[in-house]
């Protein structure tokens, strides 16, 4: 496989639904027999299930169907993931993404395709994965270590590192059947990173503990991946993604949808989630001056812009009756009502509007230096200041802000700053000897 450490060739899963075995005797032991000689399952009622074979792929609407009783988890999933790599694994709930890691780190078997791994695995899938709730979180290190494969003396190394990046030293000698879920989560993340596997496979685990700790985590994900280890991580969060990854796996409908470079990956998925969601229409025309239509343009699909990218705004006016001067502006916002720009264009010189008809203004912002979070639009169509308003637009046009492609020396961290200027610096010494 060269420095390929995943291969995963035409992957499925299914389950049968509203059945623990097969009903009888007789289908269980030959089930577990056409499982053995690798052959198909006589018991199936789609061909393939227990074959390391690939077959026809049905459409994704067939996948789930209600008429069946087989439900299928994950249909002929295959992708590669090299040594270094660190792979967004990205989706709606539902997805298979959870079902495909599951299978990765050898809790569940797949129905048909291979997966070939080289290299030791530490999974955290969920929490408390790997920890027995009796022994305590030191008894824990020890265990966990001694699974993935690693003697005594180099756990004994690792354990004040472990103990000291988990934050848990307190509690270390107590039975982790008392520990919250944060702290479940701090410990089997540092026990996970610190044991030194060639692959670290994370679910969306990590939204279980403070914003703090997170940064910890993506932080030390850097680290591993930078020493040649491998890291396939799962989130919703489509900043984490884009901050801690170059590539992504995009799920759907347990399918692979699309893999590849990142942005376009988490393009892919916000347009899924919010198609249709960047422009804002009404054009019924009344008696009125209004605003009829307010479309964005992002850098990238699906309502996500990059950081400094620029953006265009189009607005469309329609005015039944002349107007003697009037102002239209725009403001983004962000989830706290908090605005963070404000820009407007007045007619004063100009005879716009002073004619009825419908008028189309565009706004290009050449670089938007926001920086990485949720904002919204509130779009203003009014007389000069005192005057009278005619329509005022709020909280249109949903989009995301992610720092891809822009680099620093340390990494972006959500809830840094609202905005990013660029400067110039000049540093030069004074009477020094």
């Amino acid at each position: 496989m060269s420095d390929t450490v995943i291969k995963v060739e035409a992957l499925s899963k299914s389950y049968r639904l509203g059945a623990i075995s097969g009903g009888t005797l007789r289908a269980d032991f030959s089930r577990w027999l056409a499982k053995m000689r690798g052959k198909e399952d006589p018991n199936s009622k789609i061909a393939g299930v227990g074959s390391q074979k690939s077959e026809v792929r049905p459409p994704i609407s067939d996948l789930r169907s209600p008429t069946s009783d087989l439900f299928w988890a994950l249909r002929d999933v295959s992708f590669e993931v090299k040594q270094g790599e660190i792979l967004g694994v990205i989706g709606r709930n539902g997805a298979g993404k959870s079902t495909l890691l599951k299978i990765l780190s050898r809790v569940t078997a797949p129905s048909s395709g291979q997966v070939k791994i080289k290299g030791r695995i530490a999974s955290l899938l969920e929490v408390g994965t790997g920890f027995h709730p009796e022994l305590t979180g030191r008894e824990n290190i020890f265990l966990n270590g001694a699974i993935l494969g690693m003697s005594k003396s180099e756990i004994k190394n690792k354990l004040d590192e472990i103990v000291d990046f988990s934050g848990v030293e307190q509690h270390i000698d107590t039975p982790v059947k008392r520990y919250s879920s944060g702290m479940y989560v701090r410990l089997a993340f540092a026990v996970a990173a610190h044991l030194e596997p060639e692959i670290l496979i994370l679910d969306e685990v990590l939204a279980v503990g403070d914003a703090e700790f997170q940064k910890k985590c993506l932080g030390k994900m850097k680290d591993v991946a930078g020493h040649g280890r491998t890291v396939l991580f799962v989130s919703h969060n489509m900043q984490s993604v884009a901050t801690l990854t170059n590539k992504a796996l995009l799920m759907a409908a347990g399918q692979k949808q699309f893999i590849g470079g990142t942005s376009e990956a988490i393009g892919h998925y916000m347009a899924e989630a919010q198609s249709d969601s960047l422009f804002f229409s009404d054009e019924k025309h009344g008696t009125e001056p209004k605003i009829i239509f307010v479309k964005m343009k992002t850098s990238l699909e699906g309502n996500v812009h990059i950081h400094s990218d620029p953006l265009q705004i189009e607005i469309r006016i329609n005015t039944p009756i002349p107007i003697n001067g009037a102002c239209v502006s725009i403001q983004i916002f962000d989830s706290s009502l908090i605005n963070y720009l404000h820009v407007w264009t007045h007619d004063v010189n100009l005879a716009i509007w002073r004619k009825p008809g419908t008028y189309i203004l565009n706004c290009l912002i050449p670089k938007l230096r926001l920086y990485m979070g949720r904002y919204r639009l509130r779009v203003f169509f009014s007389e000069p200041p005192g005057g009278q308003s005619f329509k005022t637009l709020d909280g249109i046009c949903p989009f995301e802000v992610i720092m891809q492609n822009t680099h620093r020396l340390f990494q972006w961290w959500p809830n840094e700053c609202a905005y990013l200027e660029e400067c110039q610096w000049n540093i030069h010494a004074v009477n020094n000897e």
